[in-house]
């Protein structure tokens, strides 16, 4: 005869944390496969950014369902074997590890994404920006990609605000000698030139974000400057209204990189 006052099996315990398990690794999934699939093509960035969405959601279910199967172990005292016991709590916290992941990482983009202006158009230059040229068959406007145009005041007064650091370089060279090292440092950056023009001493590039392969333009242009030359770099997004701050960041890496080439030829920025 069962004996009313006993406390209750793991069986319950158990079967929540295999839920929570399999909703902790289906939203990490689901985080994980959102941008690759973006890259390679298999969905639009839009799909790629609701997976992520969907899988911080998951992610708040798995914690939820983890918590609870935790409590029924363990403060509820479940009475069963103890490898099994321990094999649930195991369970139920790798869920809550994962959960939490799943979670914090979206969390963490989104906190970042809103605490920088919602632009795509970073230059060095406002009044008159770096041209965008080699990519514009490739900016199809009419299926929502970014105009290449510069959008003016609008833009300039949120980058003056967010990113007062990005500025022009200014190096001790003749302007010739700074294109060359402008170029060299471009294609250290590891991006793909589409330009490269002496003549005019500028030079356009591809950068692809690494996670969802997003094609961000740069273009840098090297002008005289009162007796030294001046390097003006633009780096504007073909898809997306925000750029969550990589085309700054952008910019920030290739200047440190040219300045870190030519440490002896960089001169006081006006």
């Amino acid at each position: 005869m069962n004996d009313p006052l006993a406390r209750p099996s793991a069986g319950p315990g158990r079967a929540l944390s295999l839920l929570a398990l399999a909703l902790g690794a289906v939203a990490l999934l689901l985080i994980g496969i959102g941008g690759p699939g973006t890259r390679f093509g298999w969905w639009g960035f839009r799909t790629g950014f609701k997976l992520m969405k969907y899988g911080a959601y998951l992610g708040i279910a798995a914690a939820v369902a983890a918590i609870v199967a935790l409590l029924v172990l363990t403060v509820l005292g479940a009475r069963t074997r103890r490898g099994t016991a321990r094999g649930a709590v195991a369970m139920a916290a790798l869920a809550l590890i994962l959960g939490g992941a799943a979670f914090f990482l979206p969390w963490r983009w989104r906190r970042h994404a809103m605490s920088v202006p919602p632009i795509h158009d970073i230059t060095t230059d406002f009044v008159n920006p770096p041209e965008i040229t080699a990519s514009r068959a490739e900016r199809d406007t009419t299926r929502g990609m970014n105009n290449w145009a510069y959008e003016g005041d609008s833009i300039a007064a949120q980058q003056r605000r967010a990113y007062p650091d990005i500025r022009p370089v200014m190096l001790a060279l003749p302007p010739d000698d700074a294109y060359r090292a402008a170029l060299r440092a471009a294609r250290d950056m590891g991006w793909q030139i589409l330009l490269d023009d002496p003549a005019t001493r500028r030079v356009e590039a591809l950068d692809v974000t690494k996670w969802y392969g997003f094609k961000d333009d740069v273009s840098i242009r090297v002008t005289p400057a009162s007796g030294i030359s001046r390097v003006d770099i633009r780096s504007i997004s073909r898809v997306g209204g925000s750029d969550v701050g990589m085309n700054a960041a952008r910019i920030r890496k290739y200047v440190a990189k040219l300045k870190s080439e030519n440490r002896e030829k960089v001169a006081d920025e006006q």
